[in-house]
């Protein structure tokens, strides 16, 4: 693929940048389209890789028939067979008739699997059957169903250590991973930030009659220097956030405004206050890997929860706990003698932090999720458990 051509890919799927890892990802995704090869797409949460699946589909043979995104992520374990592969009528509680399930919508066209580390066990296997030969059955029938459906799966996390760890099936990893496309993080497309940033300003601008916002030198340093742990989608917030509150009404002699790199600071998260941790260097190329990560965040949250149950029974008088008695100034020092404020002032800010997201996004988990990096799933297994509590 020339130049040209894959600027026209660019253009075509509203795709900014020129970084060499990016463009080697579009055209691997361009040259791979005409086939039925499966396809692992890999990358951080906020990357874009949503915008690979949709260049194979186009330039594939399928390009008329369906192209259906599934997040994995989002659909709870107990109903995403049904979800997938369709249910029968009375086949459990709710299925008041038939259902069609993706596999059988997307026929003849392509299925994007996003979040595939989140797939169950059970339901990994089942996939893997539909791989092999394009067979399923519905939840609840004892039927096979045929279907022909090109997969393309994506995921944030290592799925080769999911294999090891034993979360996800050896098999199913290697059908998978047919064709592997990166698509690179935003901190390793410096020189892409700035012209990223431009189009959402000016985009953002133009919906709203504003002024475009421009940054001056040390403006742009800053962007470039800053980690990302969001990436495009965080950049693009906090464009449209600058744009928002920085900028003006457009007027005939007003087209722009520069922005300095002291406003431009005020709307970048602090970096140490991130909800997951960053990437470390001890001596050689050592990093935590996003397993790790996610599995960190697991741990405080899970502690946060524990140390808010102990406070309530600690500083709570009841009936059913006779020998504690009325919270005072003893039970806050047993309370703060059984956890050290630094921990809890640690384990509060995993929980404030989803908080904050669910706040912001007016409740929207999805979005909560995708900017926390963390799974939907996990989101709604903690507010379950607070709910309980």
């Amino acid at each position: 693929m020339d130049s040209q051509e894959l600027q026209r890919l660019k253009n075509k799927f509203d795709i900014v940048g020129s970084d060499p890892a990016l463009n080697r990802a579009l055209e691997t995704a361009a040259a791979v389209a005409p086939t039925d090869l499966t396809v692992l797409v890999c990358g951080e949460s906020g990357v874009g890789k949503e915008s690979i699946p949709q260049i194979i589909h186009q330039f594939s043979r399928r390009r008329n028939g369906r192209y259906l995104a599934v997040n994995c992520g989002a659909i709870p374990e107990g109903t995403i067979n049904a979800e997938l592969f369709g249910h029968e009528k009375g086949s459990f509680t709710g299925a008041i008739g038939e259902r069609k399930g993706y596999f059988e919508e997307a026929n003849g066209g392509t299925l994007f699997l996003d979040e595939i580390g989140e797939l169950p066990k059970e339901t990994q296997a089942l996939l893997l059957r539909v791989l092999q030969n394009g067979e399923y059955m519905k939840v609840g029938s004892s039927k096979v169903e045929k279907t022909d459906v090109r997969i393309i799966a994506a995921t944030n996390v290592d799925l080769r250590h999911a294999v090891m760890t034993g979360k996800f099936r050896e098999d199913l990893y290697y059908r998978l991973n047919a064709i592997q496309i990166n698509v690179p993080s935003l901190r390793e497309r410096k020189d892409d930030t700035y012209l990223l940033f431009r189009k959402f300003t000016s985009d953002f601008a133009e919906k709203y009659g504003l002024c475009k916002v421009n940054l001056d030198h040390d403006g742009i340093a800053l962007l470039r220097a800053y980690r990302w742990p969001g990436n495009v989608r965080q950049l693009k917030n906090v464009a449209e956030t600058v744009t928002a509150l920085e900028s003006r009404e457009l007027r005939a002699n007003s087209e722009r405004i520069e922005i300095s790199a002291a406003t431009l600071s005020k709307y970048l998260p602090d970096e140490q206050d991130s909800l997951l941790p960053s990437t470390t260097v001890t001596g050689g190329d050592s990093k935590i890997s996003d397993d790790d990560k996610r599995m960190l965040v697991k741990a405080i949250l899970d502690l946060k929860n524990e140390v808010d149950s102990l406070k309530k029974i600690v500083l709570s008088p009841s009936e059913s706990h006779p020998s504690v008695p009325a919270a005072g100034k003893a039970e806050e020092d047993d309370a703060e003698w059984q956890v050290p404020q630094e921990e809890l002032s640690l384990k509060q800010a995993g929980l404030d932090m989803i908080g904050r997201a669910l706040e912001k996004h007016n409740g929207n988990i999805k979005k909560a999720a995708a900017e926390l990096g963390i799974s939907e799933r996990t989101i709604y297994r903690k507010l379950a458990r607070n709910k309980k509590k």
